[in-house]
């Protein structure tokens, strides 16, 4: 899967210690983008890291804490170590060139191979009605996708994150995190999605309707007990 690479530092204020020392953006096929990539350095170790975008779920930890979990993140342990490394290559030439880059011989471009997996989902008082997950050529995932009813019919959210902005009526305006980057390619992963959205809600309505009309086993007559 060809992808391309960019980084961007992030400069230290006085008196405010941080571990962040970048952001990258990685574009697979110059279709599909993803940001908010973070590079770490773990001070301890005097080694970076890569740290995917997280959102924060519902989910609690032994001590009553908010879990966190990835956005979207490599499959393969394999992918996993070429695209880490090529992101921490990527912070290297920036810090000592003074400017991101592409990182060579992946920028060749290309619409990604996908597929998608849809689960139905409602809960009452809320336009949600499936979330679903994005697999890139077997080798990276995009996870909690929402399948939204709008006023006419149905439309796909990406995750996104709460900007500090507000619109005209004071509301906060989201960005997206991942998304499409060319009409063509949104066109035809989000069409891919409601299509499966619906294969998998009507699945789940003939396997009720099946389970409806099944008539239950009778149970055995008990045997009649002697007068005493």
């Amino acid at each position: 899967m060809k992808y391309s690479i960019k980084v961007n530092e992030v400069k230290q204020k006085e008196g405010k210690e941080s571990n962040i020392r970048g952001f990258a953006t990685v574009v697979f096929g110059d279709s599909f983008k993803i940001t908010n990539i973070a590079i770490l350095e773990n001070k301890d170790k005097e080694q970076l890291f890569v740290s995917m975008p997280r959102y924060r779920s519902n989910e609690r930890d032994e001590n009553g804490g908010t879990i966190y979990k990835d956005v979207c993140n490599p499959v393969t342990a394999e992918f996993r170590e070429e695209l880490y490394g090529n992101i921490l290559e990527a912070y290297n030439q920036e810090i000592t060139k003074g400017k991101g880059q592409d990182t060579p011989g992946k920028s060749e471009v290309e619409m990604p191979e996908f597929s998608v997996s849809v689960t139905p989902y409602e809960k009452e008082g809320s336009s949600i009605r499936g979330l679903a997950r994005i697999y890139f050529d077997d080798s990276f995932i995009v996870n909690n996708v929402s399948i939204l009813q709008g006023k006419d019919k149905l439309f796909v959210a990406m995750p996104a994150y709460k900007t500090k902005q507000v619109d005209e009526q004071g509301k906060a305006i989201y960005q997206d995190v991942v998304y499409p980057v060319t009409k063509e390619f949104r066109e035809m992963l989000y069409s891919q999605i409601i299509n499966e959205y619906d294969k998998a809600k009507e699945q789940t309505q003939t396997q009720a309707q099946e389970r409806a009309t099944q008539v239950p086993d009778r149970e055995p007559e008990k045997e009649a007990t002697p007068f005493r």
